[in-house]
């Protein structure tokens, strides 16, 4: 099965991280993927995309035109994006900026996860990318969540210790907000 996910969101909100911990996770089961950032040259601030791949076979090109999945963490990503969403694919929104998806295809679901207000609760809002990362996980299972967890240990264990807490409770938060919806 291959999944083409586009993450994308101001920069600074994280975006690149969640395609670069989901291409990670599914190098480390075996996976072939690809990771094809792109951004402005405002970095903070301006905007941040990324086009990953995950599948059981070779990947061709790590671009395309329509996406299987949809991480949209602000409202100009949503827009933007959108409507290039694949029949039959997920829209994930940031239901703290964003509205409702205009004119997608009836058969595309639309998850809205408050992203921040749960990023909040966890303690942090910067963590909103990892609770979207939970969610996105969980609605996908294109990689397992044990995979990323393992890899965010090994870059935070030691050198941030609460911050690796902070983000493994947001994944879980919103790995269960996604089982809810």
């Amino acid at each position: 099965m291959t999944t083409r996910i586009l993450c994308a969101g101001f920069g600074g909100q994280g975006a690149l991280l969640i395609g670069k911990l989901m291409v990670n996770a599914g190098m480390l089961e075996g996976k072939h993927v690809t990771w094809l950032p792109s951004y402005g040259p405002e970095m903070r601030g301006g905007t941040a995309n990324v086009m990953c791949v995950i599948s059981d076979k070779p990947v061709g090109s790590p671009i395309f035109d329509r996406m299987d999945v949809l991480v949209a963490l602000n409202q100009p990503s949503l827009d933007k994006f959108a409507l290039q969403t694949k029949e039959n694919g997920l829209i994930l929104s940031n239901a703290s900026l964003c509205g409702d998806p205009a004119r997608v295809d009836g058969s595309v679901k639309v998850v809205a996860v408050p992203l921040t207000e749960i990023a909040e609760e966890v303690g942090n809002v910067k963590a909103a990318n990892m609770v979207a990362l939970g969610a996105l996980i969980e609605l996908t299972g294109c990689v397992n969540r044990q995979t990323v967890e393992e890899d965010l240990r090994k870059m935070l264990e030691k050198k941030n210790p609460a911050l690796l807490e902070q983000n493994l409770t947001a994944m879980e938060r919103g790995a269960k907000f996604a089982r809810q919806a």
